[in-house]
């Protein structure tokens, strides 16, 4: 089967996370660049791709990169890419988004504009045809300049794979789901290990630990590429990530808040994604956190002035924070947060401190690392 290589972009500091999901999936990376892994793969692999990883936004087929420091050079080498593999006579064809960054052309919309001519011209030659009907499957294309050098990638996604398919309902600062999965994965838990969030809000972190393939829910735009990519992919796919469904893992993760209401939102996210048997939810304040557990994990987005009215309050509730967590035994606590003084009011500095852009804005994921549990003898193993 032919190969081609498929751009995967990720929320900034993220990108060995996502490098290290498409290795686990059996593909070959050709570029980690900022924002964003290229891989290899074949037309099978945007199905497996898009249903699988966790923590891209979208998947990208790569069209070509092309140098381009004026728009007749932009025109050109357009012009001169194989759109016709990709595109059938029908397609609805267009650019969807262009960043530019550090480069001569900056325009986003005569960027755009250009390039759509360039297509047209060169598939007009190809099908021999004078104009064109789109209204068959869409095909938007997603452009990246840097440096003058143009990435050209047709989105297969549609929508942002951050949107599962179950989280209808939200709370008033969620997180998204890729970062969310991205950021369970940078911390060592697994699901032998109890997880709480006691700032769920809609419940996100608990149901991206909980859940398997982040694909399963939702429908994808490459669907209807018939032309190029067979149903059976897609097939075969879904049954894989039904196959690796578990329901006999026996986990231990709780989702708090203190509005009742929105626990009542995050259950009903959970049972959309078909994991609210593996999630306990109750109302309670950050105050009530204990458990009698040791080796727990705290992993959380708790408010920074945005879910609550005003800044004052923020000391004292990072202050409780640091109370509830130091009288925990022998956790560890993640917490993804703007708020500058979280250190100092929780009375810990971090083990480690990981700057993330979440959208425009400027988060710090702070690394609390508690100690590991001791191994189990073989002996123990035996019993069990």
């Amino acid at each position: 089967m032919k190969m081609i290589e498929l751009v995967a972009p990720c929320h900034f500091g993220m990108e060995a996370v996502l490098k290290r999901e498409i290795l686990d999936l059996g593909y070959e990376i050709s570029q980690v660049e900022d924002g964003r892994v290229t891989f290899l793969g074949d037309l099978e692999a945007v199905a497996y791709a898009n249903v699988f990883l966790r923590t891209t936004e979208r998947i990208l087929i790569k069209v070509g990169k092309i140098h381009a420091e004026t728009f007749d050079e932009l025109f050109e080498g357009t012009k001169a890419l194989p759109w016709e593999d990709f595109i059938p006579e029908d397609g609805k064809f267009w650019v969807a988004k262009a960043n530019s960054i550090k480069s001569k052309l900056f325009s986003p919309s005569d960027i755009q504009s250009i390039m759509k001519k360039a297509m047209v011209e060169r598939m007009k030659e190809h099908y021999h045809v004078s104009w064109f009907p789109e209204d068959g499957a869409k095909f938007p294309l997603r452009v990246f300049l840097y440096k003058d050098i143009v990435t050209i990638g047709i989105d297969t996604s549609g929508d942002s794979l951050h949107k599962r398919g179950y989280r209808t309902l939200t709370s008033k600062a969620p997180i998204t789901e890729t970062l969310a999965a991205a950021l369970i994965m940078l911390t060592p838990w697994n699901k032998d290990r109890i997880l709480v969030d006691p700032f769920c809000g809609s419940g996100t972190f608990p149901i991206e630990a909980a859940n398997m393939a982040p694909g399963m829910n939702r429908s994808f735009l490459s669907e209807d590429w018939k032309n190029i990519i067979k149903r059976k992919y897609w097939y075969e796919a879904m049954d894989e990530a039904n196959d690796l469904l578990d329901d006999t893992v026996k986990v231990d993760i709780q989702g708090y808040d203190i509005d009742g209401d929105i626990v009542k939102a995050a259950r009903a996210n959970a049972q959309s994604a078909g994991v609210d048997h593996m999630i306990h939810f109750q109302q309670r304040p950050v105050n009530a956190l204990s458990h009698p557990k040791k080796y727990g994990f705290i992993i959380s987005n708790p408010p920074y002035g945005e879910r609550i009215e005003e800044k004052k309050n923020l000391p004292a509730l990072y202050t409780e924070i640091g109370e509830r967590f130091a009288a925990l035994d022998a956790w560890s606590m993640y917490l993804i947060t703007s708020y500058e003084d979280a250190e100092k009011y929780i009375g810990r500095k971090a083990d480690k401190n990981r700057k993330i852009y979440n959208g425009m804005l400027k988060t710090y994921f702070y690394q609390f690392m508690g100690p590991r549990p001791p191994k189990r003898s073989q002996e123990n193993r035996n019993v069990d």
